[in-house]
């Protein structure tokens, strides 16, 4: 990368480090981390590729920053190549789609942005490789979506949808709904973007008439910047699910009360390194990254390392998935609780308080309130995540449902100007946010004498 990336030669002289002095795992560790700000808006595009050819590059996608300023990530046919081994790990050994006829619905958002057309490229080459495996690309367009389940899904061994968790929940519920059946449509599922519960899936697969938890699904670990990173296997959902009924197993290994999301990567393909609890990762790329600091918050087992810690406490997942089971590879894990702490995913979208200030600062509502919010996305009753911002009043404001609406429908406003993946990644019936109208120094969201935090974790 020295070498032929101009921009990172740069970086280094910058930082007065030589690259013929980095021989071994212990020089490599000291190089700098690169962050987005420190590097990737610090340099032109073109410098950023090799050979500062951006003209070199098959595609370019596109992502939001962290103020919704979007980011473009150009990249080759050969980045795919090794994500496509990603998705035939869950099409070989989730699906077996080597022995089904498989229809693939690509329902994340297409466009510029990176799910999509990612996505639909990757299974085009499993299709190319010799998989019985048929594409199509409605997107995020529920009417489509469903118009291509009732037409095309019956003619098939099994359909397999593929996008953000809450809107393919979505899907299924509207299906449902309108009276489809989804029990012989052998449905399988694909997602990215969200960390879900255990629960969640259980009740997905309850409504599609899935029987086999391990194998029905799979979640990717992916990023714009360097493409999947990681994926579920029928060995780590076995090992998720084990820990979602023993939480305090779950809590010993991963240090927090709440269950990240459980993957396992190719370290060939995609080097990870913990760091003061963040993840960095180092992987080559249509920009070529070296110790990327993505501000996820996460760690790694290494495999004989998580499945002894595992068998401490009584639990063989090996044994449980039993003799021949697809799906056993001595693969690494890692451990993601997702993104930035100043961001909340929803639907797939990353949503900044930055978005949300705006809409709290237009005239007719700057008056009420103190600028001060909580973003978060529980679940109601049903299990479908929801946008909901707790707002503080200013002093001697009372609360009541005119303000409510207003505050609601300026967020929108601003949320929907402001930020591309909200506007398009999330359904219009979902992008109106819940509002609560908290007094002045409410002590469960804004307690006085202490930091402020815009966001709120949803324990999955």
């Amino acid at each position: 990368v020295a070498a032929h990336v101009p921009a990172y030669r740069a970086f280094l002289a910058e930082h007065a480090i030589d690259p013929n002095s980095i021989q071994s795992i212990s020089d490599f560790v000291r190089l700098p981390l690169i962050t987005k700000a420190n590097y990737l808006r610090r340099y032109p595009l073109p410098d950023l590729c090799r050979d500062g050819r951006l003209e070199r590059c098959d595609m370019v996608a596109v992502s939001s920053g962290s103020t919704g300023e979007p980011t473009f990530w150009p990249r080759f046919m050969a980045d795919e190549l090794p994500i496509t081994t990603r998705f035939e790990q869950i099409f070989h050994d989730s699906f077996r789609a080597d022995e089904r006829r498989t229809l693939a619905i690509i329902c994340f958002a297409l466009g510029t942005w990176v799910g999509g057309m990612f996505t639909a490229s990757c299974c085009r080459y499993l299709a190319a490789k010799g998989y019985p495996l048929t594409v199509i690309t409605p997107g995020n367009n529920r009417e489509e979506i469903l118009r291509v389940v009732g037409e095309l899904g019956p003619a098939y061994d099994q359909v397999v949808l593929m996008g953000y968790p809450p809107f393919l929940k979505d899907i299924v519920d509207a299906g449902r709904a309108r009276g489809v059946d989804w029990g012989p449509l052998a449905v399988k599922w694909v997602m990215a973007g969200e960390v879900f519960s255990e629960e969640w899936r259980a009740l997905v697969g309850e409504r599609l008439g899935a029987t086999e938890p391990c194998y029905d699904s799979a979640s990717l670990y992916g990023t714009a910047d360097a493409g999947v990173l990681g994926n579920e296997t029928p060995l780590s959902i076995c090992i998720r699910r084990w820990l979602a009924a023993h939480p305090e197993v779950a809590a010993e290994l991963f240090g927090e009360a709440r269950l990240p999301t459980l993957v396992q990567y190719d370290p060939l393909s995609r080097m990870f390194e913990q760091q003061e609890g963040t993840l960095l990762f180092t992987g080559d790329n249509g920009i070529p990254l070296v110790r990327y600091h993505i501000a996820d918050a996460g760690g790694l087992f290494g495999y004989t390392e998580l499945l002894d810690a595992l068998a401490q406490h009584g639990f063989d997942p090996v044994a449980e998935l039993g003799p021949g089971a697809r799906g056993v590879r001595r693969l690494p894990f890692v451990y993601v609780f997702g993104r930035s702490h100043f961001t909340v995913s929803y639907f797939g979208a990353n949503i900044y308080p930055e978005n949300v200030t705006v809409g709290l600062e237009q005239p007719e509502i700057r008056e009420w309130v103190t600028g001060k919010f909580v973003l978060e996305t529980p679940e109601d009753a049903d299990r479908n995540r929801y946008l909901a911002v707790a707002v503080e009043l200013a002093s001697e404001v009372p609360a009541d449902d005119t303000k409510r609406r207003a505050i609601a429908q300026s967020i929108l406003i601003q949320l929907r100007r402001l930020n591309s993946e909200f506007a398009n990644y999330v359904p219009a019936e979902r992008q109106l946010p819940s509002i609560t109208l908290r007094p002045l120094g409410d002590p469960e969201y804004f307690p006085l004498g202490v930091k402020h935090r815009y966001t709120r974790k949803t324990s999955a």
